[in-house]
């Protein structure tokens, strides 16, 4: 049996991954429905998947905020809690992760690994170059979009699917958070 891969992404209206600027974390519009469904979706027995760029994005994140912030959401803690696969050819281990293990190599080939051998599901949030090479490669079962109520023409960051190759999506659910936020799954094939 092969496990379930999840790109989970955050994203502008106009598909960027983040913003510059004085754009505040989730874009300044997070609510209590947003951050009880991240939770539950991370409560779930999985495993997470990384690119060593967007681990060590995470690990800079978490170490510079407290206990208050927005970085260490209840659904933030819990992510950095599952057990952790990192895909790096830069990064050895042991990581300051509670649960991580490095695995260098081509993510393609590793998580095509992964896939087979895995007992849980599989799950990757961010990891923008890392989830596109894997969508090409016909590794991604789903691509689960949050996406939040701006544009950030000018400041926006981090294209998301910029580069990728050209997708159907079958939508498999959506739901309204917050009034403003939405959550969108997809089955993506490539065209």
């Amino acid at each position: 049996m092969t496990a379930t891969y999840t790109f989970d992404v955050f994203t502008s209206l106009d598909g960027y991954g983040a913003a510059g600027g004085d754009w505040t974390g989730y874009w300044g519009k997070q609510g209590p429905e947003l951050l009880d469904r991240r939770l539950a979706l991370y409560g779930a027995e999985q495993r997470m998947v990384f690119g060593a760029n967007t681990f060590r994005a995470f690990q800079r994140m978490l170490a510079s905020s407290t206990e208050e912030s927005d970085v260490r959401d209840p659904w933030v803690t819990r992510m950095r809690n599952l057990p952790t696969t990192v895909v790096s050819t830069t990064l050895q281990g042991p990581l300051e992760w509670p649960d991580a293990t490095v695995v260098s190599g081509d993510a393609v080939d590793v998580v095509a690994r992964l896939k087979e051998e895995s007992g849980v599901p599989l799950r990757s949030h961010g990891c923008l170059s890392m989830n596109r090479a894997l969508m090409a490669a016909g590794l991604v079962d789903l691509v689960q979009v949050t996406l939040f109520p701006v544009i950030t023409g000018r400041t926006g960051l981090d294209p998301v699917f910029r580069g990728a190759p050209d997708f159907d999506l079958e939508l498999l659910e959506s739901r309204t958070l917050d009034g403003r936020i939405q959550e969108l799954i997809y089955r993506p094939t490539l065209h």
